[in-house]
């Protein structure tokens, strides 16, 4: 069982609350961590937020999400480097750990363009970020999403942007790395090799869990809780930990279902799920 002072839960895994009462209902769970996206944080500033949270005893892992970068010209590249640069410093007013990336695409250019698009939008905000002392954490998503929403569809295609750029903190690590998350990397047979060259090469910035459900209503908004799918998280949480990994174990779940549930039953059964499926 994984002790649950290192579970962080997304915000949008309880989307319908607010940040206060994310961060009451996850303290008084018992959780450790809350990692935020961006639209938790509108009516109030990032330096506030990380204010709140760091009252109730909690930490930030990440910031959702930064990223985007490909367009189909230079003035949109310019405005997602733009929008990454925001984030970093939201990151850093939070006190977040990291910035995690989903990459983008855009339908109908060549992922190899794309790609080269990510490595360029990255390296132009990597600076940024080392000063701030913010990670940046690719997340590969399932080839489902190669189309429109990332390129970078596995831990191996990742790793290889983080080579390319090459940034180390002052401590020594990379800056910029890779948020593995299960529901999209769990069908790679590389996935084992590639998390211990992650771990081995100082890469592995997070690591995200939730499940396939065999039958999905929607390819976004239809996961599942742990236990609910196939993949065996037990298995690849092994991994991770082999691999050397000191972070949260983050629970990010997309499901229109559980969104119109009691989100107070809901919480409970995240809890339950991440003691006894992850």
């Amino acid at each position: 069982m994984p002790p649950l002072s290192r579970c962080a839960i997304h915000t949008i895994t309880t989307k319908s609350w607010s940040l206060a009462t994310a961060v009451d209902k996850y303290r008084a769970a018992g959780v450790g961590g809350i990692t935020v996206w961006r639209q938790a944080l509108e009516g109030t500033t990032a330096k506030n937020a990380g204010e709140l949270i760091r009252n109730a005893g909690l930490r930030v892992p990440a910031l959702c999400r930064g990223g985007f970068f490909p367009a189909t010209d230079a003035a949109g590249r310019q405005a997602a480097i733009d929008d990454n640069r925001r984030c970093i410093d939201d990151a850093a007013a939070l006190g977040a750990d990291m910035v995690v990336l989903v990459c983008g695409a855009v339908p109908g250019m060549p992922l190899r363009d794309a790609r080269s698009m990510i490595t360029e939008g990255i390296a132009a905000v990597a600076e940024q970020a080392r000063q701030a002392n913010v990670h940046l954490a690719i997340e590969p998503l399932h080839p489902q999403y190669a189309a429109d929403r990332s390129a970078v569809s596995t831990m191996k295609q990742a790793r290889r942007i983080c080579e390319q750029i090459d940034l180390r903190a002052d401590d020594g690590a990379p800056v910029v790395g890779i948020a593995c998350d299960v529901y999209h990397v769990w069908w790679d047979d590389a996935l084992e090799a590639e998390i211990a060259i992650a771990g081995a090469k100082g890469y592995l910035h997070g690591f995200h869990v939730c499940d396939w459900k065999v039958h999905q209503t929607d390819p976004l908004n239809d996961r599942g809780l742990m236990g609910e799918g196939c993949i065996d998280i037990p298995g690849i949480r092994a991994w991770i930990d082999r691999a050397g990994f000191p972070g949260f174990y983050e629970v990010e779940v997309f499901s229109s279902r559980w969104w119109g549930s009691d989100q107070d039953a809901y919480l409970a059964e995240i809890v339950r799920a991440y003691e006894e499926k992850t």
